[in-house]
């Protein structure tokens, strides 16, 4: 299967995002988001297919957010696309695409949504968070 991810090898959720999809036996084409943005039209069309707003998009924690002004509720989706294609670290990450859909990978545990069956055996995130049992089931 082939997939996506919008990743910041910095940001633990983006790793452990793609540590999941590796372990469903995909390697991923890996799109560091930071260095190679998406464009503007392909980041709206993620947005879109993840059945998100363009507000819940953005990345607060850690950027420009309040400096450029984006917490106006005035501006439009428009005006918050070019934002983030201006400043990609506004991009709330990790976005996955793949055959079987697109999701923001937050928690990293949500891409499990969008990949085929295939993950046998536990999985712990780097904290040591248990996400998959023994027989590859999601651990609740």
């Amino acid at each position: 299967m082939d997939a996506t991810i919008y990743h910041n090898p910095a940001c633990g959720t983006s790793r452990n995002t793609l540590a999941l999809i590796r372990a469903a036996g995909i390697e991923p084409t890996v799109v560091e988001y930071l260095k190679t943005p998406p464009s503007r039209e392909d980041l709206a069309r993620m947005i879109a297919e993840a059945g998100l707003t363009v507000r819940e998009a953005i990345r607060e924690k850690g950027t420009p957010y309040a400096d450029l002004g984006l917490d106006d509720p005035g501006l439009s989706d428009e005006q918050l696309l070019d934002a983030m294609v201006e400043t990609p670290i506004l991009i709330n990450r990790p976005f996955v695409v793949t055959l079987l859909g697109t999701r923001l990978a937050r928690p990293s545990e949500r891409v499990l949504e969008i990949l085929p069956d295939t993950l046998a055996g536990p999985f712990f995130k780097e904290d040591g968070e248990q996400v998959l049992d023994e027989t590859g089931r999601r651990v609740v």
